[in-house]
């Protein structure tokens, strides 16, 4: 299946690797700021921290599956195309909640768009094929 989609593929895995980056900032944070595990209250430092990588898992769940319907319906290359954005704009979210929360915006948005268009081209791809 790889075969089929290869640019797909390496989009997933940086996107897996961003999202590992996250786990392990949020492992520093807890070290720096002293919040054992299970809690995840601390200082905002902290919680901003620990939301960035809870808003990334959320959005994986959509994103993935979307990128591959996408693919499915209409190309590897356009996917990609397509899906590189998201984990560029989970850095720029990561990178800009850590100072501020209302500072994500422009990384929210950089990320949710495509997922949005991977999940409505996917879906309406899905859809032509059955008629």
């Amino acid at each position: 299946m790889l075969g089929s989609f290869p640019l797909t593929a390496i989009v997933t895995a940086v996107a897996l690797l961003v999202y590992i980056w996250l786990i392990m900032k949020v492992g520093g944070a807890r070290a720096k700021y002293g919040v054992n595990a299970p809690s995840i209250d601390g200082p905002p430092e902290f919680q901003r921290i620990f939301r960035v990588q809870q808003n990334t898992v959320e959005q994986l769940v959509l994103f993935i599956p979307a990128l591959w319907m996408f693919a499915a319906a209409w190309g590897d290359m356009w996917a990609a195309a397509i899906g590189v954005f998201w984990p560029l704009g989970r850095v720029v979210y990561a990178l800009t909640y850590y100072q501020a929360a209302e500072k994500r915006a422009l990384g929210f948005l950089v990320t949710v768009l495509p997922s949005i268009i991977l999940l409505l081209g996917g879906l309406i791809g899905a859809v032509a094929q059955v008629f």
